[in-house]
């Protein structure tokens, strides 16, 4: 009986950690996700800008 017990404790903590390991995974793939759209974001604003100053560049040299 006690070896049983000693069996069940020790796979209960074998799936502890299985599960704790996945965990971090996920995690990774959360911040991997989120550093994505930021760079997304960054790149359509940065874009606009660009396109803004462009035309206001060239509307100053038209006018000058």
């Amino acid at each position: 009986m006690t070896s049983f017990y000693v069996t069940l404790c020790m796979l209960a903590g074998d799936v502890k950690d299985r599960l704790q390991r996945e965990d971090r995974g996920a995690t990774a793939v959360e911040y991997g996700l989120l550093v994505s759209l930021i760079a997304v974001a960054i790149i359509v604003a940065v874009t606009l800008v660009g396109t803004n100053l462009s035309t206001l560049f060239n509307s100053v040299a038209t006018k000058l």
